[in-house]
This record gives C-alpha cells, sequence and structure tokens, in this order.
C-alpha cells in the first residue's frame, strides 16, 4: 500500500478532473485499501490499522522521509474517523496562529465534533511552540498528527512524545511506486511499457512525489505515449534499459563477472554502473560478486568473501543509493585480489571421482564405535587421533582405498594460497617420514 496511491482514477472526479492541481495531490487515495506502501503499521491487523478502524485513535508522529504519504495518510485518518481537519505548517505558523486554531478546535470540541491537527515538519517548532499544544492534547480538544522527516527522539518534547505513538513510515519500494504510476497513467492520459515507470520510480528512489512530479513532466513532453526521450528530458540523465530477464541481463553480468576475473577494475565498475543506472536488483548484483570471491579468489584471499558477504547486508540494510557503494567498493576489492580458482577446479575434481567410482564405504578406521558391539565388529580400529601427536600430523588414510592417495587441490603460489601450499607441503613431508618409520610416540590425549 502507498499513501499516494489511489487505484485507478474515476474520469469526471475532482482528483483526476482537476489538470491544474499536482499529479501528487490529485492521486491521494481517498481509501485506505487504496493505499499502497507501509504494510508494517497499516497491513492486516497492525496497530496503526486496528486504531484507524476501531476509531480508539490517540495523538501520533509520523516519522519518515519526504514523499511517503504522511500528509496523506493523516488526510486518510481524518475522513475515516469523521474528525476535521485543520493542516498547519510548522515553517509558516508561531505561536499566535497555533492559539487561534486551538481556540476554534476546543469550541468543537463542546459541540461534540473531533479535531485532527496535522503539523507538518513538527520538528521545526521550538521547545515553547511544542508546548502549547499539550493543554489541548491532555484535554481532548485535538488529536495531534505530527509529521517529521526527522528523529522525533530528538525533536519532539519529551511531554508529547509521551502522549503520542511514533509511527516511522518507509521509502516506497521500486515496485510499489511503479504501482502508483501505472495507476496515474489515465489521469496524465498517457500510455506507458512498464520498464519505464520502472525507471522513474528507480530515480524517484522511495519519493511517490519525486515519481509523480517525473512522470507529469515526461508526460507532457510526450504524445499519447511516453518514450524513452521523453523521460530522458523529464530526468535529465540517460535511461539505461534493459530486459532483467533477457539476453542483454546476462551479457552484463557476464562482463562484469569476467572483468573482476581479469583483474580490470576500471572495467568492473563500468560494467556494474551500467546495471546500477538499468535499475537491476541490488541483492542480486550482490549475489554474483559473492559468487566470484569464491569461483575466482577463494583461499588466494579468504578475506574476499567477507568483504562480499558484508557488501550484501551493508545493501540489505542501505537500500539505495548508499548500499551502491558498498557494490562499487567490494568489486573494486575483488579485482585487487590474488586470483585462484584452485578450490572451484578441486571441487569439480571430487565431483567427477564421486559420479564416476563405485561409493565404496567408509573405512573402518574413520567409523564411530558408540557401542561395544560395533567397536567388537571393528569400527575405529586403527583411528589415530592427530591431537595425540605433538605435530598433530598422523600419516592415516582418510581416503577410500580405491582413491588412497588421489590428490584433488591444487593451491597457486598467489596470495595466501602460497602460504597454504607450502602448508599442505610440511604436512606431506610430515606424513611421508611418519610412513617411512621416523615414529612419533603419541601424547596422552584425555
Amino acid at each position: 500500500m502507498s499513501l499516494f496511491d489511489s487505484g485507478p482514477a474515476s474520469p469526471g472526479t475532482a482528483r483526476s478532473g482537476d489538470a491544474k492541481r499536482p499529479l501528487a495531490e490529485r492521486m491521494r487515495p481517498e481509501r485506505l485499501e487504496d493505499f499502497v506502501g507501509q504494510e508494517h503499521i497499516l497491513g492486516p491487523e497492525k496497530p496503526l490499522r486496528r486504531q484507524i478502524e476501531r476509531d480508539e485513535l490517540s495523538s501520533v508522529i509520523l516519522w519518515g522521509p519526504p514523499g511517503v504519504g504522511k500528509t496523506t495518510l493523516a488526510k486518510l485518518i481524518a475522513r475515516i474517523t469523521r474528525c476535521e481537519f485543520i493542516p498547519f505548517s510548522a515553517v509558516l505558523s508561531g505561536i499566535k496562529e497555533i492559539k487561534t486554531v486551538m481556540a476554534d478546535a476546543e469550541k468543537l470540541h463542546r459541540l461534540g465534533r473531533r479535531t485532527i491537527l496535522f503539523v507538518d515538519e513538527i520538528h521545526r517548532f521550538n521547545k515553547a511552540q511544542q508546548d502549547a499544544f499539550l493543554p489541548y492534547v491532555e484535554h481532548g480538544d485535538i488529536i495531534l498528527i505530527g509529521a517529521t522527516t526527522e528523529n522525533p527522539s530528538f525533536e519532539v518534547i519529551s511531554a508529547l512524545l509521551s502522549r503520542s505513538r511514533v509511527y516511522a513510515l518507509r521509502l516506497l519500494s521500486v515496485p510499489e511506486l511503479t504501482t502508483l504510476l501505472r495507476r496515474a497513467l489515465p489521469v496524465v492520459r498517457l500510455a506507458s511499457a512498464d520498464e519505464l515507470l520502472e525507471q522513474i520510480a528507480i530515480y524517484a528512489n522511495g519519493d511517490a512525489r519525486q515519481a509523480y512530479n517525473t512522470l507529469e513532466a515526461a508526460a507532457a513532453a510526450s504524445h499519447g505515449t511516453l518514450t524513452e526521450a521523453a523521460l530522458e528530458s523529464a530526468i535529465e540523465r540517460k535511461v539505461l534499459l534493459y530486459d532483467k530477464s533477457g539476453e542483454e541481463h546476462f551479457n552484463l553480468i557476464s562482463a562484469l563477472h569476467k572483468s573482476v576475473r581479469s583483474s580490470d577494475v576500471d572495467a568492473a565498475l563500468y560494467w556494474l554502473a551500467r546495471m546500477l543506472e538499468a535499475g537491476e536488483d541490488r541483492l542480486y548484483l550482490a549475489r554474483r560478486l559473492i559468487r566470484m570471491s569464491i569461483e575466482d579468489i577463494g583461499l588466494a584471499d579468504p578475506r574476499a568473501l567477507e568483504q562480499a558477504v558484508a557488501a550484501m547486508q551493508a545493501v540489505h540494510f542501505l537500500g539505495t543509493p548508499e548500499g551502491d557503494l558498498a557494490l562499487a567498493q567490494v568489486a573494486i576489492y575483488l579485482c585487487a585480489a590474488p586470483k585462484s580458482d584452485a578450490s572451484y577446479k578441486a571441487l569439480g575434481a571430487v565431483g567427477r571421482d564421486v559420479e564416476s567410482t563405485i561409493a565404496d564405504p567408509v573405512p573402518m578406521n574413520l567409523r564411530n564405535a558408540v557401542t561395544k558391539h560395533m567397536k567388537a565388529w571393528g569400527y575405529g580400529e586403527g583411528y589415530e587421533h592427530a591431537h595425540q601427536f605433538s605435530d598433530a600430523i598422523t600419516d592415516m588414510e582418510c581416503l577410500p582405498a580405491s582413491l588412497a592417495g588421489r590428490r584433488y587441490y591444487f593451491p597457486t603460489d598467489r596470495g595466501v594460497e602460497k602460504r597454504i601450499a607450502e602448508r599442505l607441503e610440511e604436512i606431506r613431508r610430515a606424513k611421508g617420514a611418519r610412513t617411512q618409520g621416523e615414529s612419533q610416540e603419541p601424547q596422552s590425549h584425555s
């Protein structure tokens, strides 16, 4: 659900008919059911929806970024609860205006009528101005709905906060904004492909008002059908379109992957930017970068995987555009990291052996003898506990007899993998010495 979303506009209504009013104003919904977004507070059985439907509304603070529908939601609440709605701007009003409005609200209260006082940008009021609301809130003369883009914990006085419920509103998603834009098309008498509406939604960055303004500007430059040229003119930047399930999608991700594998940082950033600008799913890009860290870098730099996973978490936590920086950062890191596909090849080699050889039983020395009968049958016989030896190395064979001595992992001499190769060679020499009779007495192991 979103605030500006009104469902298909009916021809002849004031909302769709007054072309002089901004599109965002004309598209305000008249029913809660037509609201798009904010499901976390307005979904079925969610707290604010319950308050509205049961007409048990108390004063509230709506906290959220611009264009997510704080004003629209306040108007809807007043309509549904049959309250008088008085809008009030903290930018334009002072103590004198507050007292005048409060006097009117007090008179209405005595006549049995409730008043919702909507204070836009309430954080702009100083302490004395906010204090002026308190007695009227306490006496029930008004239901205060304050809207703020700033953290109310810091910007709204504690006395008002203690008498209000704070609801945090979120940026609208690209699908939510696309739904709103699709519903607005008849109002601006425009046809459009969904891909172009998605571009507007991406550009709007969660702000429905910005999305509507862009659509209105693009419609003015179109002739009944929205074109890329009209949209580029409206947003003053190039529109990059590609089918997210088609060939160009796979061509671009292939270019990004191969650029990272080739350690070409500039090319990788270019292809990444192309996909970001075209509206590619950020978490998809994060998943692909994680794959690159495993497939093309691996143990040459084990931190590559950590960096890629951290970037995915940053994208999920921050959203756009801030999360895009995390993707760029990890792409640079992966390009600069030493490359190795040794673990990728090792798993492939193991897979081929698993597929082409019989499934030998687990050797008896590797089985746990969990009962005395199993011990009598030879389970665990010949097992050497590595920690009983001073260097924690045994010459015990752990592969099935048919594959004994087989090697799958061949580390490179790049990055951390060079040290891994040296360590594996040390282990092989120790095992060889042990096999040739340079025995080492096991230590006691509790």
